[in-house]
């Protein structure tokens, strides 16, 4: 419906018929004589209305007392509301904008002046209504875009999640180990980050972290793919020359992330390489590939170091029986299984308990 009509409430019927008669060329007009009668006309031709010229001092309702009305349920952002008034006071324009009022119409009126305003006012408040209307758009447009990007996301890091289970499995499966595995060494993982985080916030690790270092240590062998099935299958003690292969796989595993995983997710991949590349790194310098020692070790691999020797120690292998809970830990906190860190041997401690459920929930047998 087209906006063709002012609507004009005000006592006073000398000033009403001046503001019609400046008007009723270009608009049709509706006038009230007070802030009730001019709801009434209001709620009935709403969309119609161009503009409201309200005068201030009226009976029954004045224009404040309306304009309050109006406020109180949000409806002045609907049309734009000018004020008649003879009042010059800086508080009392200030207290008309505050309601919402978007200029003023002082008396005596002065026809070409009044028709300007009016004409500004209409021109302003309609560009201010296209503006919120193409925002508006604009914003629902973004939103569509932000639920489609985050579907794709959301698909992309399944199907991501999906290549790491296949590849780790593959690894698994290379290496005679149980599909149970896996589950334990995430699990051990993200139950040891946690206690790291908790107690070591120099760490700087987040929850989102140690969720990446948990889907991460899956690929942390994944350079034993590569090693001859007569090494890494040899049930038997490893010769000096049989173990610098097995070795190998930290290096090769970590060349494999670099240039053959293809994983859209460049934090996913920095962890993984990190991880493959020097989960056997040990805390006083005597680990491989690199010799690194101390906190030159990342928070990552460290993590993953403990877990896979854990796992390991609990778990039945070609070359070894599984031990106890109660012994793998005793091995690993005596130093007998390699160096750690105090700091992460607290955090085990810690998590001690979460661990052997873990193992039992997780069992080779299960």
């Amino acid at each position: 419906m087209k906006r063709d009509t002012i609507l004009i409430i005000d006592d006073d019927d000398i000033s009403r018929t001046m503001l019609a008669d400046i008007f009723q060329d270009e608009y049709k007009i509706l006038e009230a004589g007070n802030g009730k009668e001019g709801l009434d006309l209001l709620r009935k031709n709403v969309q119609s209305i161009a503009v409201v010229l309200l005068d201030y001092t009226m009976p029954v309702m004045d224009g404040f007392q309306m304009l309050e009305y109006l406020n109180k349920r949000k409806l002045l952002t609907l049309l734009p509301f000018v004020m008649i008034t003879g009042e010059g006071s800086v508080e009392f324009e200030k207290k008309g904008y505050e309601y919402g009022v978007v200029s003023y119409i002082k008396k005596p009126f002065h026809a070409e002046v009044v028709k300007q305003l009016v004409k500004n006012v209409l021109y302003f408040f309609q560009y201010k209504l296209q503006l919120e209307i193409t925002v508006k758009g604009q914003a629902e447009k973004l939103t569509k875009q932000y639920v489609i990007l985050r579907k794709q996301a959301t698909q992309l890091r399944h199907m991501n999640e999906v290549m790491i289970d296949v590849l780790s499995n593959i690894v698994e499966f290379r290496n005679l180990e149980s599909e149970q595995h896996i589950k334990r060494v995430r699990g051990f993982c993200v139950c040891l980050g946690t206690c790291v985080m908790n107690l070591y916030p120099e760490y700087e690790l987040t929850p989102e972290k140690i969720e990446i270092i948990g889907r991460a240590s899956g690929l942390h062998d994944i350079g034993k793919i590569v090693i001859p099935d007569n090494i890494i299958l040899k049930p038997g003690k490893l010769t000096p020359d049989e173990f610098e292969v097995i070795k190998s796989h930290t290096t090769k595993g970590a060349e494999m992330i670099k240039r053959v995983v293809h994983i859209d997710d460049e934090t996913f991949c920095e962890y993984a390489y990190d991880i493959a590349r020097h989960h056997h790194e040990k805390y006083d310098g005597n680990g491989y590939p690199d010799g690194l020692k101390g906190e030159e070790i990342s928070i990552a691999a460290q993590i993953v170091a403990l877990v896979d020797i854990y796992d390991a120690l609990t778990s039945k292998r070609v070359y070894k029986a599984a031990y106890s809970t109660d012994k793998a830990y005793q091995l690993i906190i005596n130093g007998q299984s390699g160096m750690f860190s105090q700091k992460l041997l607290k955090a085990f401690t810690e998590v001690r308990a979460d661990f052997e459920k873990m193992v039992k929930k997780y069992s080779d047998d299960e």
